[in-house]
């Protein structure tokens, strides 16, 4: 039941972001039964009655099955969930993932999962490399993100826990129409996927099959920690190419900034990012306005370094020319 495509990334250090939720839950005895190893985090951010169970229920797999496990009480967050959530969340898997040097970040992300980000993305005006959104495979700056059960619907999860008596939580914020997912959930997603889950399997291979073809019109010339490079041959792939090497670098756009990136050759993104193109690149890096001593200047001038991407290179003892050999 798991992708094939994942299968041999899945052979390196594992680390499981686990929820006890139908997905997660589905996904840890799905590795369990191919023989896979790995560990779990769960973060218990005290939102429900049932959160603290939750995470006894990941003691008790932990315990069972013998896992090293990861968790940790989130702050309450009384703005923005979702994103705040989310931010929480990836700094303390990217913790764990740095201090024990797995490989990859298995998330339980699934078909109905992927079709609600596409309505999204929809309703919002996307082309076709938006609405894909999840893949089964992501590489981020030190590891990568593996959905090994992405092409699934819940359904078929649910069918797999009952079928063998496994335990799982029902989480039910996820009923709450009040956060945008679940609307688009609730509203269009589950019964669109119980009807046409055949169709709309082959229609993702098919985006996916066309993001492939994209994605070959741009790369990566060069990277040095958050530095990178991108070369690319048509306007359209801009934002994409740029979206793709945020996302690595542990940052995600929001459909504004996709916008700002599409009409402006220098900027800085979130306060954080310095992006400039020229001619046929892309130059991103952390925004930085260390002072730099003329002869670096006049150096970065001479090798064609765009200025807002020069103060990062000079922290991190960068010579111009290095970058553009």
């Amino acid at each position: 039941m798991l992708d094939l495509e994942t299968l041999p990334y899945l052979k390196n250090k594992n680390l499981l972001a686990f929820s006890a939720g139908v997905d997660s839950t589905a996904l840890f005895f799905l590795l369990m039964d191919n023989n896979i190893a790995f560990d779990i985090a769960l973060v218990n951010y005290q939102t429900r009655s049932s959160s603290n169970k939750e995470e006894e229920y990941a003691y008790t797999l932990a315990k069972q099955y013998q896992k090293k496990i990861f968790t940790i009480k989130a702050p309450l967050i009384e703005q923005n969930f979702e994103k705040e959530a989310r931010d929480f969340r990836y700094r303390f898997f990217e913790n764990i993932i740095a201090k024990n040097g797995y490989d990859n970040l298995l998330t339980a992300h699934q078909l109905n999962d992927q079709l609600e980000w596409l309505f999204m993305r929809l309703a919002r005006g996307a082309g076709v490399m938006e609405l894909i959104g999840l893949e089964s495979i992501s590489k981020r700056q030190n590891y990568r993100i593996i959905r090994p059960i992405l092409h699934h619907s819940k359904e078929q999860l649910i069918e797999f826990l009952d079928t063998h008596n496994h335990h799982y939580f029902i989480d039910d914020s996820n009923f709450d129409t009040r956060y945008e997912r679940n609307y688009f959930r609730s509203a269009f997603a589950n019964a669109f996927i119980e009807q046409y889950q055949e169709g709309v399997v082959r229609s993702f291979e098919y985006l996916k099959g066309d993001c492939d073809i994209l994605q070959s019109t741009f790369s990566e010339m060069y990277r040095y920690k958050e530095f990178v490079i991108l070369e690319y041959t048509h306007p359209k792939v801009v934002a994409k190419a740029i979206d793709m090497s945020l996302k690595s670098l542990g940052y995600l756009l929001s459909a504004s900034q996709r916008e700002a990136v599409i009409a402006n050759h220098s900027l800085v993104i979130g306060g954080k990012w310095a992006i400039e193109r020229k001619k046929h690149q892309i130059y991103i890096a952390p925004y930085r306005q260390s002072p730099m001593p003329k002869i670096y200047k006049e150096l970065c001038r001479i090798h064609h370094i765009p200025s807002k991407i020069r103060p990062y290179l000079f922290d991190e003892s960068i010579l111009p020319y290095a970058v553009t050999k």
